[in-house]
């Protein structure tokens, strides 16, 4: 069986890595988690946190989801502490589908 675990750990997981980040504006990478800062509405904020649970839940994630001075802040940091795999990575993915569908009204 084929763990993609095994490329995050390479060189060449470091550089997925940053490939997959570009590819998600706004999420920066910070030591061993990366994160986001958002600015909506407190509605918007209690939605996208609902729609942040499901999918954390379905992946076996813990995100650090926050509300401080009319900001949403959001950390993903591996379970293990050790290394962001690609776990990390598709919830960053799904949370920005949520915060476009969250924004946008749908």
């Amino acid at each position: 069986m084929w763990h993609m675990r095994a490329l995050w750990g390479s060189r060449a997981g470091r550089d997925y890595l940053s490939d997959a980040l570009t590819l998600l504006p706004g999420w920066t990478r910070e030591g061993r988690q990366i994160k986001r800062t958002l600015v909506i509405d407190d509605s918007q904020h209690a939605a996208l946190t609902e729609r942040i649970k499901v999918v954390a839940d379905a992946l076996h994630l813990q995100p650090e989801v926050r509300r401080l001075d009319g900001r949403t802040q959001i950390r993903l940091t591996p379970r293990d502490g050790e290394t962001i795999t690609e776990g990390e990575v598709t919830l960053a993915a799904r949370i920005e589908d949520a915060y476009r569908t969250v924004t946008s009204g749908a």
